[in-house]
């Protein structure tokens, strides 16, 4: 049984689970016995958090060496709202990228443009990392930051000031 606490009960942790097009931050250990965090694309299926990552990749080396993580996947913008938590993650081969695949859809709408092709390269051995988590939290300060809007300094461009304004396909628990 998984450990939860905080803002939201499980529907709601479900949901924003399932909801949020956002990457989940892993840290890890490093084997040299340091901290690692890096981002990653997941989707949240059977209570676990799965990514996917080339087979080369240095997370790959670090979890089959040490299992225990923590992670945090939280909106980018305000209202701030999230869940943390930690687990221990186990990686698989994902010879027939089905949940690369599954990923690319869900973040980019589609597996035809040039970087999913390159992601789907024949050549290209795909990993799963699989989270299970033991511990979970959740937060949002919806209330709290209610009427606060994200500041846009000059430099931002057009384009990056639609996409901020986009909504962030998470649910409102405010």
């Amino acid at each position: 049984m998984v450990d939860v606490g905080g803002e939201w009960n499980q529907t709601q942790l479900e949901t924003f689970l399932a909801e949020a097009v956002v990457p989940v931050r892993i840290g890890c250990h490093h084997p040299d016995g340091g901290l690692w965090m890096l981002s990653l694309w997941y989707q949240f299926a059977d209570g676990t958090i799965q990514c996917a990552t080339g087979e080369s990749s240095a997370i790959v080396s670090f979890l089959r060496k040490n299992q225990e993580v923590s992670f945090e996947i939280s909106t980018n913008h305000p209202p701030y709202m999230g869940v943390r938590g930690n687990g221990r993650a186990t990686v698989a081969p994902d010879d027939d990228k089905v949940v690369l695949k599954a990923l690319l859809s869900r973040y980019l709408g589609e597996t035809d443009s040039p970087l999913a092709k390159t992601l789907l390269s024949p050549e290209r051995n795909e990993i799963v990392i699989t989270i299970k988590p033991e511990r979970l939290y959740t937060w949002d300060f919806t209330k709290r930051m209610k009427g606060v809007q994200e500041r846009q300094s000059p430099e931002t461009d057009e384009t990056e000031q639609q996409d901020r304004h986009r909504p962030i396909h998470s649910p409102k628990f405010g």
